[in-house]
């Protein structure tokens, strides 16, 4: 089979967009998300449009065993991927410490930590096994830094951060290629999600200033799978042009 890519969180937002321009570049997808109507939809489309397979995996990342059963699941030839996306990932209220949803908590870290651990630890196998692939770990400014009330997304982050080192060093003697990504400022559903639905609050975010895309992302990370075999790019921080860290930003007054 050509090479393929399984991304995680590919129903919207920075996984829709890498599956897009992974599709354009004739890899097979495996695509997984906890909804089912948006894949099918974008899979349709993209095998319409592109000469390539795709698998859908309905499935939530925090759920090992399901993960597990998913993964494994799938037919040999679809086992032999050679870029793995964790993309899956949110960010769930904006609280101070002492006032934080424990609730809020466990999906982040189930998520962020857990979960991307769950799927690297079966692809990783399998790319061990064959002694290649490449593992794009979606990571945050704020696993560089740490922001008011961001505390325990921040900590997700900051694991991430660890975490794609540790792979890096694991991994190496198996000829494995392990890549953060660390995005600031980007427009798509995350900051919606993290005021759970408040639209108007989460367009906030955004005013003042170009932020980042989807496609910018989804870009970057095609630039550090497409390097020749010798190179790695360890760690990428990526930012909108008027962001220069946490607390840093140009913004225009409306």
């Amino acid at each position: 089979m050509p090479e393929i890519a399984l991304i995680t969180g590919a129903t919207a937002g920075i996984g829709e967009a890498c599956a897009r321009l992974f599709a354009a570049q004739n890899y097979h997808l495996i695509l997984t998300g906890r909804r089912t109507e948006r894949p099918e939809r974008l899979s349709a489309e993209l095998s319409s449009v592109c000469n390539i397979k795709i698998q859908i995996l309905t499935l939530d990342v925090r759920n090992k065993a399901e993960v597990e059963e998913k993964l494994q699941g799938l037919s040999p030839e679809w086992k032999e991927v050679n870029v793995l996306i964790n993309n899956a990932g949110l960010s769930q209220g904006l609280d101070p410490i002492h006032e934080g949803n424990t609730d809020d908590w466990d999906t982040m870290i189930d998520t962020n930590v857990k979960g991307l651990l769950y799927v690297t630890k079966v692809v990783s196998n399998w790319m061990v096994n064959r002694k290649h692939g490449h593992i794009v770990n979606l990571g945050s400014i704020a696993g560089k830094e740490t922001y008011a009330n961001g505390n325990v997304y921040c900590a997700t982050k900051h694991a991430v951060d660890s975490l794609n080192k540790a792979m890096r060093i694991d991994l190496l003697p198996y000829g494995i290629k392990v890549t953060g990504i660390h995005p600031g400022a980007v427009e798509t559903e995350f900051s919606e999600v993290r005021f759970k639905g408040d639209t108007e609050r989460a367009q906030k975010v955004y005013e003042g200033f170009d932020p980042l895309v989807a496609e910018d992302i989804a870009e970057t990370i095609w630039f550090c799978v497409s390097r020749p075999p010798h190179v790695n790019i360890n760690d990428l921080v990526i930012m909108p042009k008027a962001q220069a860290g946490a607390y840093y930003w140009n913004k225009v007054e409306s």
